[in-house]
């Protein structure tokens, strides 16, 4: 697999950088919290965490207005965080407690916050796929100037929803940016041994979607692409695919033994973490400096710390409330 090469991207400023640094050490920090308080017994079912991938939702949502929507899968804390979703509701939210995004019901893997027009992450695999293609053809039918951003994993390509969704996109040129995190691994299957052309990105040319293939390590990268494409779908061109290429670097849940690959292709992966990377890059500009990082992380640990006592706090949905919502009952 290739890259597409561009022209490098450059940060716009200082507090720009520091503004992407802080967000993508705020959902590393959270990630690293969450793997420990699940370990503890306090979350329960299935985690996926976004260590590794912290670049893809940072760098993708610079390109979004608050009028856009964000459609996740089930490994989308990164991308809630980076949204705006406040941090203690998601904690909440993995705790099961009422005061959580989904009132404690979705879990981990269903952040929802319409407020910010985050629609859900999906426990099922390419399941967001058609639900963006609607919030999308309804923009579209109403006039409104938006985007829809669906984030999916590359496993979801083998699924038909992936053929349908990308088909009727085409066909009906709705504003729909796709967002594949390629991270190599569709649960502990290796790319190769599931799909016969590696380049994802090629797939969504044959629907004649617009497309090309993005460095997902790399902040600035992600951000420049996203901008752009999103600029496309939003003078009405049609949709547009990005495959971000990145690496997740724990296992796919925590529930997963990691026995499918190997821990020097992790370590060589971890050469190219999207913190250090940018981190490197703004103290080569002197625009970061030991009193800087100090801050930031200071400041991503209050908010992590905030969080946990959010859901500490929280409490549980009542008893009585729990037909709340359900839209049939069982005859007596």
């Amino acid at each position: 697999m290739s890259i597409h090469k561009t022209a490098a991207a450059c940060v716009n400023g200082r507090e720009h950088g520091l503004s992407l640094l802080r967000q993508m050490l705020l959902i590393r920090r959270f990630e690293e919290k969450s793997a420990e308080i699940y370990s503890a017994g306090k979350i329960r079912g299935f985690l996926h965490l976004y260590i590794g991938e912290e670049a893809i939702a940072v760098g993708a949502m610079q390109a979004l207005s608050a009028g856009d929507a964000v459609v996740a899968t089930y490994r989308e804390h990164g991308q809630a965080l980076a949204r705006g979703v406040p941090a203690g509701r998601i904690m909440a939210e993995m705790y099961g407690k009422a005061n959580g995004c989904s009132r404690g019901r979705g879990g981990s893997m269903h952040l929802f916050d319409a407020e910010r027009r985050f629609f859900g992450g999906y426990a099922i695999v390419a399941g967001g796929l058609p639900i963006a293609v609607g919030l999308a053809l309804a923009d579209k039918l109403q006039g409104r100037l938006t985007v829809t951003a669906c984030f999916f994993g590359e496993g979801a390509v083998a699924e038909g929803e992936f053929h349908e969704s990308l088909n009727l996109a085409a066909l009906w040129r709705l504003p729909l940016l796709f967002l594949c995190e390629n991270n190599l691994y569709a649960m502990g299957t290796a790319l190769a041994r599931s799909e016969s052309q590696t380049d994802i990105h090629l797939k969504a040319q044959s629907y004649n979607i617009a497309a090309e293939a993005v460095d997902g390590m790399d902040v600035l990268a992600v951000e420049s692409a996203a901008q752009r494409a999103a600029a496309q779908v939003r003078r009405g061109d049609g949709p547009y695919f990005l495959e971000l290429r990145t690496y997740r670097y724990r296992a796919h849940s925590m529930s997963d033994p990691e026995l499918y690959r190997s821990k020097e292709e992790v370590a060589q992966w971890r050469g190219r973490d999207p913190l250090a990377l940018f981190e490197a890059y703004l103290r080569g500009r002197n625009m970061l400096d030991d009193a800087d990082m100090k801050t930031l992380e200071a400041d991503a640990a209050n908010d992590v710390e905030w969080a946990v006592a959010e859901a500490e706090r929280g409490g549980w949905e009542p008893v009585a409330d729990l037909e709340r919502d359900v839209y049939g009952s069982v005859a007596a």
